[in-house]
């Protein structure tokens, strides 16, 4: 199992929209092709950004999901409502511990 951490930077004040937005056209497509494990407004460091936790089997499953997810048309057509928000996108990708309590 690896998870992606997915920070989107938001224009300031703009977070309820993108959220919004997010929730109701985008999260119904991408949970198709990749495991939601949470989602953040970050209170500290980069302000103005939402965080995403994905669960992938492995990085060869996650590249796998990422190609589908890309050539889904419904995708296609969300992807650019959401661009206007965006300032910065990040992605770490993150492998348990043994002891991790999310392996």
């Amino acid at each position: 199992m690896i998870y992606e951490l997915r920070t989107y930077q938001v224009q300031a004040g703009k977070a309820p929209e993108f959220l919004k937005i997010y929730e109701a056209n985008g999260i119904g497509i991408i949970t198709q092709y990749a495991k939601l494990i949470g989602t953040w407004n970050k209170e500290s460091g980069v302000i103005n950004s939402i965080v995403f936790l994905w669960a992938y089997d492995s990085f060869a499953h996650r590249t796998e999901q990422r190609a589908k997810l890309g050539a889904d048309p419904l995708w296609q057509a969300f992807v650019p409502t959401i661009l206007p928000y965006l300032v910065h996108q990040e992605s770490i990708f993150l492998s348990p511990t043994n002891f991790s309590p999310l392996k």
